[in-house]
């Protein structure tokens, strides 16, 4: 089950997607962790000390190795360097699961111990100073969104992602790749204008969204959220003593978390959980056909477009059926 956590910068985005993969992982449950966002913070989230976050490998870095591998032999695509973070697979790409070793997660994925339990770290660029003027954040999650669009996961299994603060996700294909979406919203108007934005973007694609009140400390701060976001407000989450040791480097044990935000971590949980049923194959392939076909033609080169176009399969479904017709 793939789950992206959102929200303006400062929300708490962050410190929720920390705690669900924290939470997760407490239940024996398979786990990859995705810091999506170029200013990144969720290895420190998850305890690692400044040193261990700055040696995890970033996944643009190792990009030929990526495509190489997601590419396998499909007949589409006639070398590594051709594919685009929006490059879809088809017969004979090779897929990723959540469970299964494979090269990409050897070169790009990190083993971080939480309490015992284990999940997978993987974590898209920083910016460098070579990028500081001509770069934008987009080239650096490029390799996040190609493994999203090659990665079959099921029911038990949990993928999530971090993402750009704000609405900046929908500068790519990415905003459609979950199975839900939680919009990290504190009780400000503020807090909840990227609520409004994210709700008009995601309108056409079927985007399971829903809201997690964060730093809510009254009835006033509930009131006022649940008047802006109504039935899309799932859970909320208050000040936490467990969050405030974790922030000064002092982490204590994750049984030790209020047993009300523990409660809220297990609703997020109910509510991805809800959304296998609601899996269909067909329209998320066509989605990832869509914003590979727009990239295609936002070339300036149409002799680019049209090799980009090729590369789709039109008779290939993404999901557990598909793993036949692939190398995985």
């Amino acid at each position: 089950m793939e789950n992206a956590f959102v929200g303006k910068g400062g929300s708490g985005k962050t410190t929720l997607s920390a705690l669900f993969i924290r939470h997760l992982a407490a239940t024996g449950a398979p786990v990859i962790a995705i810091d999506a966002d170029i200013n990144q913070h969720l290895g420190p989230a998850l305890g690692l000390d400044e040193a261990e976050a700055a040696a995890l490998p970033a996944l643009g870095e190792r990009l030929p190795l990526v495509k190489e591998y997601l590419r396998g032999t499909n007949p589409r695509i006639a070398s590594a360097a051709e594919m685009i973070k929006t490059t879809p697979p088809g017969e004979g790409s090779r897929l990723l699961r959540v469970r299964a070793d494979n090269p990409v997660y050897e070169a790009c994925a990190r083993a971080v111990e939480l309490d015992g339990d284990i999940v997978l770290l993987m974590v898209t660029d920083p910016f460098t100073d070579a990028d500081l003027g001509v770069a934008c954040y987009h080239s650096k999650t490029g390799a996040v969104e190609l493994c999203l669009n090659h990665l079959v996961d099921g029911q038990g299994e949990y993928v999530v992602v971090d993402m750009t603060a704000g609405s900046d996700s929908f500068a790519s294909g990415m905003f459609t790749r979950f199975d839900i979406t939680y919009l990290v919203a504190e009780p400000t108007r503020k807090g909840v204008s990227v609520y409004r934005q994210y709700k008009e973007y995601a309108r056409d694609f079927g985007v399971v969204l829903k809201v997690v009140g964060n730093k809510v400390q009254g009835r006033d701060d509930l009131d006022l959220l649940r008047a802006e976001v109504g039935d899309d407000l799932l859970v909320r989450v208050g000040h936490s003593d467990w969050v405030r040791a974790l922030e000064k480097g002092r982490p204590p044990r994750f049984a030790l978390l209020e047993d009300v935000n523990r409660r809220a971590l297990h609703q997020l949980r109910t509510a991805v959980d809800a959304t296998y049923e609601l899996r269909d194959g067909e329209r998320y392939t066509r989605q990832m056909v869509h914003f590979h076909l727009k990239n295609a033609q936002s070339w300036g080169n149409e002799r680019t477009g049209a090799d980009l176009a090729a590369q789709i399969d039109p008779s290939f479904v993404l999901g557990e059926s598909a793993v036949a017709a692939t190398t995985v």
